[in-house]
Formats: structure tokens, C-alpha cells, sequence
């Protein structure tokens, strides 16, 4: 598909957009960090107790503007003023509780389990008859793409898909090294399901999916010498990671202190054996290792017990694999030590607020939601969220969103982080009216902007949690996939929408209707120039552009008038104010 490139007005905006970042600020990135948020980017420790702040109360004043949009910004795919008139009426909490109870985004376009199920010497997609599109929408993971870009941009239940997107960049599985789009799409399901259940559930339902297995090679393990990669990630990346920590998330006497070692990650491997596939697959060999079943993706791994070591097998938190143990009882073993390990409140707690609030939190604001994973209960202004079980999501996710470091109209001088471009991308969309089947957002955009959904490079997804923000001491995870050159792709991909008028459906695509933006609302204030750009910044950034970005820009939106252009002056005013605004550094660097 052809690549967008910079009209002449849009690189007049650029050269006007650089000028405007630069009047800005650059937002959290550009600011020194103060001991307390340095010590955590350095890692340096202190005692836990240092950090133990009781869970501030939210303020019963109604919401405000600035407060809304950061509360949009954090919990959807993006503000819209009915939004966010929305959330002033609600206020954070009753937000967060509704949202909770909306149940509705799933994924379910794409193939049949045919793939694996009716499996003989000449591929599916090489058979007779078989459709131009197969491999598309039986193997890929792009049927997946357009159903999360549709219920990103168009779905009700905006915090249950915006945790879901979090946990699946935790616990990552690719398209790059797993084919089979029904088995990926009952594993992002997952995600969907368990966005506020129990963490200890999803690392079982992670363990036991046949594409996890398949992807770190734990189905059908070698009792003997199993192969280490699922156990290694699992400690790694999943839920301790590899050093010490105190429950404010600094690393525990001030260095690392290493979680585990080789003999452990071993020791877990071993205790995860017994596994294969569930029933249903079928080859035209037969299936391998002998009694075991072929790969099929339709539904948890189940045991083999004649394939589990037998052997005593030590763990962390002072448990263990007893000898002679089933595969079910040493999960529930490997589960009950990860689960009972200092570090997985903090752990977890970090990367949920990483992803939907702050790059940089403060120790006492990754303290505050450790306590609420941890007591698995919350209780704020008259709420409970939460089961009162260990490793309550739902407790944990209230926690992040509702913290007096997340709310309120001055946030600190650390806070926010850079839009990834997924967010980046629906945020526009949905500000300007819009919405996407998701064909265009994948192989096109998701490739220019390095994070196609569902296509990680690695288990590592597409950066890492503590990418250092160059010439500061804070972190900056998406700063891992921005440069120049992305940079420049935003302003063409705001080109794409609102100059090229986005994109046509894809007749081969079922139910598609493009991506479009609609202006309409927009292009009604377009008379009072100065109000048109004061409520576009208010929509995207809950307040005005400061002094003197404001002032250029403004001149930019009045240059278009019935003389310089007689039919499309209006559409053309509000294309500039969206191309300034959302090129802003408040909008690029949510805080």
C-alpha cells in the first residue's frame, strides 16, 4: 500500500509543529528528575516503610476538564467531549465501577480449528477451492487486528480492552513465531476475560494455553531435560522478575539482589512438565512424542502424567514440587510460590502503571497499588473494588487509575509517558470522530510505527519497561520504538487522516468500513477560529495550548478564510488545529 508523504501545507504545519513543541516544553521527559524519582530510575533503595502511604481520599468537587482527559487518557483508547462531559458528570470512581461491569469487546473474526483439526498431506490453504485470503484468515493474526482496532475505537468497554492491551504486553505471545488465528484468538481472549479477575488464574490459563506452549516450548516437554524457556520468562517477565525488590518497587538494600538462579529456573521447568495438547488435532504421520497429542490450539493443555518429572523438586517462598506430584498438583505448586514472592506486587503494580498512568511513578504511588494486589481488596470514597484475594486485578487496576498521583489537575513533575503509537493513533481517531476497521492500522501503520499489534519482535514486546529516556534519569518505554523518523510518521499519519481522507474498505475484508475521521462537529465552530482551537486543546490536552504556541497556532487556523478558499476554508481550519494540537508535546506526552 502506498506510504503517505507531507503535502506542502502539512510541512508548513511541521516546520509550525516544531516551533510549537518547542514553545511547549517537552513535557515529563524534559524535566529533571528530583532525588526521590531518580533513586527509582537508578534503582537505589530504601526501606519499603518509607513509602507506605495510606491510599489518599478523591476529592468530592466535581471533576474537572484537565482532570477528565487525563482520566480518558488513562482508561480508554483515546477522549471524546461526550466522554469526557461524561466523566466530569461521573467523577473517577463511579467511572472506574461502570467500566468494570461492562463485559461486551471479544475477538472473533478469522478461521476455524479446521487447520489443525483436519490436517493431512497437502496444507488447507493449498487444497482446491481453498480462498486467495487463507493463510489471512486462517493462520494470521490479522483477523485479530481489525476486531481490536473496531472495539478500540468504537467499543463501549474502554477500561476492560485498555488493561487487556497492558497484560498482553506482559505476558506477550507473537504471531511471528505461533500460526493459527483461532488459537491466537482464544489467547488474547484471555486477556479480555480476566482483565479484572485474578492474576493468579491468568498465569495458570497463560501456562496451560497450547500457544504459549507452543510459542516458549513448554508443550510436550521432556520430563528429563525439559526445555527452560517458558520457566525462564515465566520468573523473568511475567511475574518477579530478576531482582529483589521492596514494595515500592526499588531495588530491595539499594542493588540487585537476583530473584533466582539456573538451578531454580531448572527446578521450574521440571515441575511444568506433563503437558500436551489438548484433544483434537490430528496429522498425517501421527503425533510426537508418542503419547502425546497433536498440535491443537481448541482449549488448555492436559496432562500427561507418564510425561511429568517425578522428582522432589524445590521452589520459591519456601515451597515445593513434592516427589510423585501430577502435573495439576506441581502447577498449583509453581502458582502458589510466584504467587506468595515479595516481588509480585510490586512487580506487576509498576508495569499496570507504566502502562495506563506513569512511566516514572513515585516509590509511594508503586507502594500504594502493591498493597492493593497484595490485600487484593481497595476501598476509596465509599467503593470496594476487589475480592479481598491476593492478586485482584480489579483492586490493583482501581488502584493505578484512582491514585492521587494519577487524578487531579497538577500532576507531578515526573508524571506521564510518551503516547505509544497504538494509543496515538486511536486517540486521534476517536477525538476527530472517527472510527477504524483496523486493516489500514496493521501492516501499514503498525509496520511504520514498529508496534503491529500482535507481531512482537520478541517475548519482550515491543520495548521494554525501563528503555532509559536519553540525557534524563527517568525511564520512557515507548521512547524504545521513537525516533526522528517516527516522529515524522505521526505527522503523516495525521496527514493520512485528515488530507487522504484515510482509507476505503477492503472488499476482501468482512463487515469493513475503512478508517475514516468525521469533522463534522468540528467544522460547525469553525467560524470563531480562537474557540475552534481552545476546544480542540481542550479535548485533547483539558486545557488551552500555552502562550506563545497558542498565538501561532492561531494564526495558522485564521490564514483560512472564504478568500483563500472559498469552498473548504472551514474543513481546512479544522485540519490545522487538529494537525497542531495533536502534534503538541501535551499530547504526544500525557501527564
Amino acid at each position: 500500500m502506498k506510504q503517505p508523504f507531507l503535502s506542502i501545507r502539512a510541512r508548513w504545519l511541521a516546520l509550525a509543529a516544531s516551533g510549537l513543541l518547542v514553545a511547549c516544553g517537552g513535557g515529563s521527559a524534559d524535566k529533571e528528575a528530583g532525588p526521590e524519582q531518580q533513586a527509582l530510575a537508578s534503582g537505589a533503595g530504601t526501606s519499603a516503610g518509607s513509602a507506605q502511604n495510606a491510599a489518599p481520599p478523591i476529592r468530592p468537587k466535581r471533576m474537572t476538564q484537565r482532570d477528565a482527559v487525563r482520566l480518558a487518557d488513562q482508561t480508554t483508547f483515546g477522549a471524546t467531549e461526550t466522554l469526557i462531559a461524561s466523566l466530569r458528570g461521573m467523577g473517577a470512581g463511579a467511572w472506574v465501577e461502570q467500566q468494570m461491569a461492562l463485559n461486551s469487546s471479544r475477538y472473533t473474526r478469522g478461521g476455524s480449528d479446521s487447520v489443525h483439526r483436519d490436517v493431512g498431506p497437502v496444507g488447507v490453504c493449498e487444497r482446491a477451492g481453498a480462498s486467495p485470503n487463507c493463510w489471512r484468515d486462517e493462520f494470521s493474526a490479522e483477523p485479530l487486528v481489525w476486531d481490536f482496532y473496531r472495539n478500540a475505537t468504537t467499543g463501549n468497554d474502554q477500561l476492560r480492552q485498555r488493561v487487556a492491551f497492558a497484560l498482553q504486553q506482559i505476558l506477550v505471545v507473537s504471531e511471528l513465531e505461533v500460526q493459527g488465528t483461532y488459537g491466537l484468538r482464544n489467547y488474547q481472549n484471555l486477556f479480555l476475560e480476566q482483565a479484572f479477575g485474578n492474576y493468579r488464574e491468568l498465569l495458570r490459563r497463560v501456562t496451560l494455553s497450547p500457544v504459549m506452549g507452543d510459542y516458549l516450548d513448554h508443550v510436550n516437554n521432556d520430563p528429563v531435560a525439559p526445555n527452560e524457556n517458558f520457566a525462564r520468562e515465566l520468573l523473568q517477565l511475567f511475574s518477579i522478575g530478576t531482582c529483589e525488590l521492596e514494595l515500592d518497587g526499588r531495588l530491595r538494600g539499594g542493588s540487585c539482589q537476583p530473584t533466582y538462579d539456573n538451578t531454580l529456573v531448572r527446578n521450574y521447568a521440571h515441575a511444568l512438565t506433563g503437558w500436551t495438547y489438548p484433544a483434537g488435532g490430528s496429522t498425517a504421520w501421527g503425533c510426537w512424542p508418542e503419547g502425546t497429542n497433536c498440535q491443537f490450539y481448541g482449549g488448555d493443555m492436559v496432562a500427561r502424567p507418564a510425561r511429568h518429572d517425578g522428582t522432589a523438586r524445590t521452589l520459591l517462598s519456601g515451597r515445593s514440587k513434592p516427589a510423585g506430584s501430577t502435573p495439576a498438583q506441581a502447577l498449583d505448586a509453581v502458582l502458589d510460590s510466584l504467587m506468595a514472592h515479595p516481588n509480585i506486587g510490586p512487580f506487576v503494580s509498576l508495569r499496570l502503571i507504566q502502562s495506563l498512568s506513569s512511566s516514572n511513578p513515585s516509590p509511594a504511588y508503586v507502594n500504594r497499588v502493591a498493597r492493593a494486589f497484595n490485600s487484593g481488596r481497595l476501598v476509596l470514597a465509599g467503593r470496594t473494588f476487589g475480592t479481598g484475594q491476593r492478586g485482584d486485578l480489579a483492586a490493583t487496576v482501581a488502584a493505578v487509575i484512582l491514585d492521587s498521583e494519577a487524578r487531579g489537575d497538577n500532576p507531578t513533575a515526573n508524571a506521564g509517558r510518551l503516547r505509544e503509537p497504538v494509543l496515538f493513533m486511536t486517540g486521534a481517531i476517536r477525538l476527530l470522530g472517527g472510527r477504524s476497521d483496523g486493516a489500514a492500522l496493521g501492516w501499514w501503520w503498525g509496520e511504520a510505527f514498529k508496534q503491529h499489534v500482535f507481531r512482537s519482535p520478541s517475548v519482550f514486546n515491543f520495548f521494554p519497561p525501563d528503555y532509559p529516556v536519553p540525557g534524563t534519569a527517568l525511564v520512557g518505554p515507548a521512547f524504545g520504538i521513537h525516533n526522528a523518523n517516527s516522529a515524522l510518521e505521526r505527522l503523516n499519519f495525521l496527514t493520512y487522516l485528515l488530507d487522504w481522507n484515510g482509507s476505503d474498505p477492503d472488499d476482501s475484508i468482512p463487515g469493513a468500513f475503512g478508517t475514516r475521521v468525521d469533522l463534522g462537529s468540528w467544522q460547525a465552530r469553525s467560524d470563531d477560529a480562537a474557540a475552534l482551537l481552545d476546544q480542540m486543546a481542550l479535548a485533547a490536552l483539558g486545557r488551552p495550548l500555552p502562550e506563545p504556541a497558542r498565538s501561532r497556532a492561531l494564526l495558522a487556523v485564521q490564514w483560512w478564510t472564504p478568500a483563500t478558499d472559498a469552498d473548504n476554508w472551514r474543513n481546512n481550519r479544522v485540519k490545522t488545529a487538529a494537525q497542531l494540537v495533536l502534534a503538541a508535546p501535551g499530547y504526544q506526552l500525557p501527564r
